[in-house]
């Protein structure tokens, strides 16, 4: 049973840094491309980041140079690491794995994602 446990949200002042981190398991998570997907009052689930399965890093344009994702194979974890936190990143952040391999054009789509995390809440604060 593929399982997936989202930690690391909190309430932080514009300019902060918060470290999200998806527990793994249930599936080979060495070779997966995971993801972070995020829920605004404003928009749809839209994708944050990628992690191909090759490592290969992939991000949305809105957080490129703020936010790093990064993976721990042997301890089976995603992380997301985010830097320079403004009011719009406020929301809920989804660890997700992808049933394919995520290519640049693919990887933000949420029909490439088919299992999800609970989620954790993101508060920036103006």
């Amino acid at each position: 049973q593929v399982q997936l446990m989202e930690s690391g949200g909190g309430s932080v002042q514009a300019g902060g840094s918060l470290r999200l981190s998806c527990v793994a398991s249930g599936f080979i998570y060495s070779s997966t491309c995971m993801a972070w997907f995020r829920q605004t009052t404003e928009n749809e689930r839209e994708g944050v980041a990628a992690s191909s399965g090759a490592g290969v890093a992939l991000y949305a344009d809105s957080v490129k140079g703020r936010f790093t994702i990064s993976r721990d194979n042997s301890k089976n974890t995603l992380y997301l690491t985010m830097n320079n936190l403004q009011p719009e990143d406020t929301g809920i952040y989804y660890c997700a794995r992808a049933r394919e391999y995520c290519y640049s054009y693919n990887w933000s789509s949420r029909r490439v994602m088919d299992n999800w995390g609970k989620g954790t809440l993101v508060t920036i604060s103006s």
